[in-house]
């Protein structure tokens, strides 16, 4: 088996509508259906595949028969036209075909006996006029595109009448595939490279993005070099050479002002108007200190207590430093000066603290969704910064370290690279899934419906300034056509994805980096929602398609029936079995914290035939309780 494309689960399921929904037929559709009962005034009762219509027809006919009809009309009534003759069992499909395509004057080339025949067979209404389009895009497919991927994306099309454009065909054709998306990554990225007509700002951010989605681990290396810069910065017992050096490289970075010294790199904050709420950042807590007036201090009190029982990235032992921090504070009397010497000692120790703990919570974040990283760069920059400019401070760090010729700097970037290649596991596969997703911005459209959208992380995402790039007018046709192609793979994520009725189907296809080692990820999830309108995570149907280059092609079929989880490891390699089997006791006990239980895992090769997907009845994971990467 070959998975560069995938048959949607929905698509395996019954084509028409529930029997409990009225057949929607629009005018100039040719159907192929049975008359089941005559009625008076040449009105009958036609079935089509599993749905049963009542409609008028233009001349009597007798009951039993099988045509080929055409909607002549469908207000205030359904009227419709024999196209063909009747058609008992003894008539083969293509004789239907052939008979149709002379009643309806259409070409009788093999494409577009390929595409009646499909839509004969799925019981699916088309009109001639998308009859003559499907056969055009049938003639001239894209290279790789298989005609079942085509006839797939037709299908779709005419199910859920989207636009017959060549733009659509082309987005539901590429969201079908499972591969290729690492390879239209790195063709758009070195064109983007090679190009020197772009706005320097555009292809600054374009850069940025196509960077963070091809080396979702950076941001955190740099944490890691962020963390070690300061120990060194505190280490007493270093030279003042290693410190001048780690200062200058911070400084470079953009993280520290170029006015800041060895003697007061840690003491450049300055009090400044803080808004009123729940402390979240570290360097809010020294902003609110430094802003206190004597007559709050109680309040201020009260609030650096519950920020620091609150906070999961500190220890209990610094806790329990900080709050003696604080009680020694209380008993003193407030005014400007102990105020400033307060901060001052809360800086320092919070900066000491984020940057011990940073190897070891790497990948973790408190309850306000903040990282070591962000608590770090609170403490020092003056001015508010977004994830998305967080992130680039810390890939900003790693370039210049990655640039830096001293010995001591490079021992520091071998040491974070090494420590966050060995912090390898769930929550760091689950962080570089999410960055990726969240880089290439494919769903923007409907963030931006949302009233808590953040318009400014928006619009750094990938989809979004590829729709600027595609505006701009001086951009060489080689980059446009690899955006454009780009952009095409997105939007067929999107059209691949859908509901229909209770169920519902999600595609993303994820191309990921890790350490130089490349692979394309898809992830197929179909399910249904509850009648309250929340997901039911008691069942689910899951599907990987992965493409790596040491075990290449693999694809997990994980199902869930109520809450008993099955997973089937599809894979060429014989020996995945024996190594497979040291990884299911962590798999079950993962499940059994989210209250599933694991019947089997079970190690298959492929078939010769196409992997034969099945309808269960699926639902999704919820993102507490259900089933995620987290396993």
């Amino acid at each position: 088996m070959t998975a560069t494309s995938f048959n949607p689960i929905q698509m395996q399921q019954t084509t028409l509508t529930p029997a409990n929904q009225p057949l929607a037929l629009k005018q100039g559709q040719v159907f192929h259906g049975t008359i089941k009962q005559l009625y008076p005034d040449q009105t009958a009762e036609v079935q089509v595949g599993n749905q049963k219509l009542i409609a008028k027809l233009e001349v009597p006919l007798k009951a039993g028969d099988a045509h080929f009809f055409q909607v002549t009309g469908t207000s205030p009534q359904t009227e419709l036209k024999v196209v063909t003759g009747p058609m008992g069992q003894e008539v083969s499909t293509n004789q239907q075909i052939n008979q149709l395509l002379d009643s309806m004057n259409l070409p009788k080339t093999s494409e577009m006996q390929q595409v009646l025949a499909h839509f004969i067979k799925a019981q699916i209404p088309i009109s001639k006029e998308q009859l003559m389009q499907a056969e055009m895009w049938m003639k001239a497919l894209p290279e790789g595109v298989t005609k079942i991927d085509a006839l797939q994306a037709l299908q779709k099309m005419v199910e859920l009448k989207m636009p017959m454009t060549q733009d659509v065909f082309q987005a539901l054709v590429s969201g079908q595939k499972t591969s290729g998306m690492s390879a239209i990554m790195d063709n758009f990225t070195q064109l983007l490279a090679k190009d020197s007509a772009l706005q320097a700002n555009v292809k600054q951010n374009l850069m940025q993005q196509v960077l963070a989605i091809a080396k979702p681990f950076e941001a955190e290396t740099g944490t890691l070099l962020l963390a070690k810069s300061i120990q060194l910065l505190t280490n007493n017992a270093a030279s003042a050479s290693e410190r001048l050096q780690v200062l200058t490289l911070l400084k470079e970075a953009g993280i520290l002002p170029q006015q800041a010294t060895l003697q007061n790199w840690s003491s450049l904050n300055e009090a400044k108007p803080v808004q009123q709420g729940q402390l979240q950042q570290a360097g809010q807590v020294i902003q609110t200190i430094l802003a206190t007036k004597p007559e709050q201090k109680q309040q201020l009190i009260e609030q650096l207590k519950s920020w620091t029982a609150s906070q999961n990235l500190l220890s209990n032992e610094q806790k329990q430093q900080l709050n003696q921090m604080i009680d020694r504070f209380n008993q003193l009397p407030t005014n400007k000066q102990t105020l400033e010497i307060f901060a001052k000692q809360m800086q320092e120790q919070l900066v000491k603290a984020f940057a011990h703990n940073a190897p070891e919570r790497l990948f973790t974040q408190d309850g306000n969704g903040l990282s070591v990283k962000e608590h770090l760069l609170s403490l020092f920059k003056q001015e508010s910064t977004i994830p998305v400019q967080n992130e680039a401070l810390m890939r900003n760090l790693v370039k210049q370290s990655t640039e830096a010729p001293q010995p001591t700097i490079q021992q520091m970037l071998t040491e974070a690279d090494a420590h966050v290649r060995n912090s390898m596991d769930s929550k760091a596969m689950e962080h570089a899934l999410k960055t990726v997703l969240k880089s290439l911005g494919i769903s923007y459209e409907a963030t931006l419906n949302s009233k808590s959208a953040d318009l400014q992380a928006i619009a750094h995402q990938l989809k979004p300034q590829l729709h600027t790039l595609l505006q701009e007018a001086q951009i060489t046709p080689q980059l446009r056509e690899a955006a454009e192609l780009l952009m095409t793979r997105m939007n067929g994520m999107q059209l691949v994805s859908g509901e229909n009725g209770h169920q519902h189907q999600l595609v993303m296809q994820v191309p990921l980096e890790f350490f130089g080692k490349k692979m394309d990820a898809t992830l197929q999830w179909n399910g249904r929602m509850k009648e309250d309108g929340k997901i039911d995570a008691n069942y689910a149907r899951i599907l990987f398609y992965l493409q790596m280059e040491s075990m290449k092609e693999t694809v997990i079929d994980m199902q869930v029936q109520n809450r008993v989880v099955t997973v089937t490891v599809f894979n060429e390699n014989s020996d995945i079995a024996f190594q497979a089997e040291s990884l299911k006791t962590a798999l079950k006990l993962g499940l059994a914290k989210k209250n599933y239980q694991l019947s089997g895992v079970f190690i298959k090769q492929f078939e010769k035939a196409q992997l034969e997907k099945t309808t269960p009845v699926v639902q999704q994971q919820e993102e507490i309780s259900g089933v995620d990467f987290r396993i």
